[in-house]
């Protein structure tokens, strides 16, 4: 599976474990950055290329990261064709994808330890999509959705 990743300095120590743990895996990682730490790095500059990168490849997934991940959240869903789900137990990382079909996970690196993140990021990826009929009609009026004032 090939994995798109990026974070703001928060995130940055947990977004090195999930790409080693990626890696060990045998999932290909694309990492967005940052790269070094800098506390004055903004979220946006590393999430909207990785949410980019995830919407042009359509077999990919994302993952977002920074100190609540509600940021990072915000950022990738600017994004046409991003679905971005911030993710804070097991269960709502098996709804985004079962009900939502997201493709890209945001998480809060100070909210949560490191196995924690992991399990979460596996369940993520592990977890197929329903593709109910409901939930397929929910996701095509958001992608359908223009600024007009109403749905």
């Amino acid at each position: 599976m090939k994995i798109h990743i990026g974070s703001d300095h928060a995130g940055l120590e947990f977004k090195a474990k999930i790409i080693e743990h990626l890696k060990k895996s045998g999932h290909t990682v694309t990492d967005h950055g940052p790269h070094t730490f800098d506390a004055q790095d903004d979220y946006p500059t590393f999430c909207i290329p990785t949410a980019i990168a995830t919407a042009k490849d359509l077999a990919s997934f994302g993952i977002v990261l920074g100190g609540s991940g509600n940021g990072e959240q915000i950022a990738a869903n600017k994004v046409k064709g991003v679905r971005a789900a911030l993710v804070w137990s097991i269960e709502t990382a098996k709804l985004a994808r079962e009900h939502n079909n997201a493709n890209v996970i945001s998480l809060g690196g100070r909210l949560h330890d490191e196995a924690f993140c992991l399990q979460l990021v596996d369940t993520f990826l592990a977890t197929p999509f329903t593709n109910d009929e409901r939930h397929v009609r929910r996701i095509n009026q958001i992608a359908n959705y223009e600024d007009t004032g109403s749905i």
